[in-house]
């Protein structure tokens, strides 16, 4: 293993143990990719022999079958951090004549998975808000050491039981995300930041906090990263609107949705123009609990706030770096800085996704991130 790099990998059907020191031995590479709003994943190769505990016991009892539980942590410089908490969905044998050439792979993806594979269309969820749907929804997976994180929406319109009861429409996983996009929010699984223990949040995307030491590049000696692309996307930026009737007077007022928010600030000096505009529907979607004049309203703002965020990010980075170089772990759903990339590249960017590939004397990550202005809000980065 690399040094100052150290991995523990835990497995178990509810909760999970530290494997046998032979199955980390034969461990050949392992590979997750976190994503901001996605379902994370896995995937692990092991090396196995005729006579290996693998081959010999390991598959035969059933250790690799789906559902099994798989916890990745790795310790970089005295700091464990849970990569991902997951379940394996498949697994895969690649046999070889020649000795020790075969091969065992199991792919999974996040603890999110438990909550896709019992659809439970029509069951019933009177006089109850969409976050206390969620919150009780998620509460039925603490057994698998699952917290809920759940926001209250800005969108408190509560139907009345006497007048319709909301009915589930699929798995618990396709509904919460249902409920989310009803009012802009999004729903993901973080693990950590003991193993074992991961967070089920439902709320507003945030793109602001605390920010993960630069990525510098063209430093020299204190260039971090192996790459960086930089771009700007000039028509992705859009204007959205929608429209009020003023009850008084019977005028339409035409209403802009802002990009800026606390939530999602302005990552940089010199904000794009939008050169696009869209009227925003104020129809009710496809089922939502109310179709009042006041529910649509505001459904529609929390909507259109997060679709103009998402629009706003008209900058995207991708690029890659070697774990040992840059002295930490990159993570998603955070903010990094960047240096070295020019003043009108330079600053704070949100990290989308990183895909961490952790080998024998190797443990790279690559990156892709986003930002919704050039240039730096400040002249100091963290390094």
């Amino acid at each position: 293993m690399i040094k100052g790099v150290q991995l523990q990998l835990l497995m178990g059907s509810v909760s999970a143990e530290p494997v046998p020191k032979a199955l980390i031995d034969a461990v050949q590479s392992v590979q997750v990719t976190e994503n901001d709003s996605n379902q994370s994943g896995f995937q692990i190769s092991f090396s196995i022999a005729k006579e290996s505990l693998i081959q010999r016991e390991l598959l035969p009892g059933g250790f690799f079958d789906a559902p099994r539980r798989v916890i990745v942590v790795v310790t970089t410089n005295g700091n464990p951090e849970v990569l991902i908490d997951g379940v394996i969905t498949r697994h895969e044998l690649s046999v070889s004549g020649e000795p020790g050439a075969a091969t065992l792979t199991i792919t999974g993806l996040d603890l999110s998975q438990l909550m896709d594979l019992i659809d439970l269309s029509g069951f019933p969820w009177p006089a109850l808000p969409p976050s206390a749907r969620v919150a009780i929804m998620v509460a039925k997976y603490a057994m698998f050491g699952i917290v809920p994180k759940v926001l209250p929406s800005v969108l408190l319109a509560v139907p009345n039981p006497l007048e319709t009861i909301p009915s589930q429409r699929g798995t618990d996983l396709a509904y919460i995300r249902r409920l989310a996009s009803q009012v802009g929010y999004v729903f993901y699984i973080e693990p950590g930041p003991s193993a074992g223990i991961s967070f089920a949040y439902w709320g507003p995307q945030i793109k602001a906090g605390a920010v993960q030491p630069a990525l510098s590049v063209n430093m020299d000696g204190h260039s971090n990263i192996d790459s960086l692309n930089l771009g700007f996307d000039g028509i992705r930026k859009t204007l959205f609107t929608f429209f009020v009737r003023e009850d008084t007077t019977g005028v339409t007022i035409p209403i802009p949705v802002p990009d800026i928010t606390p939530l999602n600030p302005s990552l940089g000096s010199r904000a794009p123009i939008p050169l696009s505009y869209t009227k925003l529907d104020m129809a009710s979607p496809e089922g939502e609990d109310d179709s009042s004049a006041k529910f649509q309203a505001v459904a529609a703002a929390s909507r259109g706030l997060a679709r103009a965020a998402q629009r706003a990010d008209v900058i995207s980075g991708s690029g890659s770096l070697d774990v040992s170089r840059y002295g930490r772990l990159l993570r998603a759903r955070r903010l990094v800085a960047v240096r070295g990339a020019g003043s009108n590249y330079d600053g704070d960017y949100y990290v989308k996704s990183v895909s961490s590939t952790l080998r024998a004397g190797e443990f790279k990550q690559s990156f892709r991130l986003t930002r919704n202005a050039f240039g730096s809000l400040s002249s100091e980065v963290p390094v």
